[in-house]
């Protein structure tokens, strides 16, 4: 029988000061003082640019504007006129053609990331997790309109780079998906939630479950897109089993002017 060999455990250089010693901060044990640190950062940066109020955007990162979808479409027919048995090439052109029925949304984010700015004066600042997509065209619409612009944006397996539309100094990156949903929350005065996948709906029954159980204030919880949102979540079947009550309530709307007026409503915004 062979022996595996026994390898020295690997120690951390003693004589490094804590905070210098990055094996030592990279390890499991101190996985606390990271949770800690991403937390405090991005705190003290948005205090010092004098960040108060902020409106979040949710919405899925693959949703691109109807004249990249087109293009993205045209070359995926193309690639399978000349691989008419490719499945993987049949299942993206099926998926570009339902990301192409959902590319409005694309502007109605960026619409409503500029209203958001302009007609409260630039009393909010635009929140989305900082990536591509309805988060791109969020942010767009609230940088093009001079406002601050903010994005948390966080490191996955395919690398999710930034957007474009960022304010300077305002772009922040996580690794804790906890830490990073926090920071989207803790300044929140409404949530606009666009279709999405399973991010845009765990960031969206979070927060619904912070209003609902009082960890978070009442504020407005739009979801736009009302055929989508039909489709995926039935609300009212939810009251019929009575897992949750008819008061647990959020507004479905179809526009970014109609989820402006329900915010201006609530904070009384002319």
């Amino acid at each position: 029988m062979i022996q595996k060999e026994n390898k020295p455990k690997k120690r951390f250089n003693s004589y490094l000061k804590a905070y210098e010693d990055l094996d030592f901060l990279k390890s499991d044990s101190a996985r606390s003082v990271r949770l800690q640190l991403e937390l405090l950062k991005p705190e003290i940066v948005l205090r010092e640019n004098k960040i108060g109020d902020g409106i979040v955007c949710f919405g899925s990162a693959r949703i691109m504007e109807p004249a990249a979808c087109d293009l993205r479409i045209r070359n995926l027919e193309q690639q399978l006129k000349a691989n008419p048995n490719d499945k993987k090439l049949q299942q993206r052109l099926g998926e570009a053609r339902g990301l192409r029925k959902l590319s409005k949304y694309y502007n109605e984010a960026r619409k409503f990331g500029a209203m958001a700015v302009r007609k409260s004066k630039k009393r909010f600042a635009l929140v989305t997790g900082g990536g591509p997509g309805i988060m791109e065209a969020a942010n767009r619409g609230a940088y093009e309109a001079g406002g601050k612009s903010i994005g948390f944006n966080i490191t996955l397996p395919m690398e999710q780079h930034p957007n474009p539309y960022l304010s300077e100094g305002l772009s922040f990156l996580f690794h804790y998906f906890a830490i990073r949903k926090m920071h989207l929350v803790m300044r929140s005065k409404a949530v606009v939630v666009f279709p999405g996948g399973y991010g845009t709906f765990d960031e969206t029954f979070e927060i619904l479950t912070l209003v609902q159980t009082g960890k978070k204030a009442n504020i407005p919880i739009i979801l736009v897109g009302k055929h989508f949102w039909d489709d995926i979540f039935k609300f009212e079947k939810l009251v019929e089993y009575g897992v949750i009550s008819r008061d647990d309530k959020f507004c479905v709307v179809d526009t970014a002017e109609e989820a402006w007026d329900i915010i201006a409503k609530k904070y009384k915004i002319k």
